[in-house]
């Protein structure tokens, strides 16, 4: 594992060893590309994805950009609390907490998700 994908998934492999997702707390992961943001709350004790979205299913053109991470993030904040999830566990998955995923982290709280 060498260059910026395997520190990053070095990074991924030391959180995912303290975090863990449960029925009444999941894991909100979240990935990044060049092109937008997608993210899923998931219940590790299942092995099952609860909610998920993408910026790309938002609609927007330019969807990599903070304005629609932080839309993708009060979406999935919306639909975690329709499916009865207030409390979750950020699992920012190796990357930095900057940009697009502090951005989406930012509409996920303002849309009512506590972590």
């Amino acid at each position: 594992m060498a260059g910026k994908l395997g520190r990053r998934e070095r990074i991924k492999l030391g959180v995912r060893k303290k975090i863990t997702g449960t029925a009444s707390r999941p894991r909100l992961s979240v990935f990044r590309s060049n092109t937008g943001v997608s993210a899923q709350l998931i219940d590790d004790t299942k092995g099952v994805t609860l909610v998920s979205v993408t910026t790309r299913e938002l609609g927007a053109k330019a969807s990599g950009n903070q304005e629609n991470c932080k839309t993708a993030g009060k979406k999935i904040a919306e639909r975690a609390i329709a499916a009865g999830v207030k409390d979750v566990v950020f699992d920012r998955n190796g990357y930095l907490y900057h940009g697009k995923v502090k951005a989406f982290a930012e509409g996920a709280r303002e849309g009512g998700l506590n972590f």
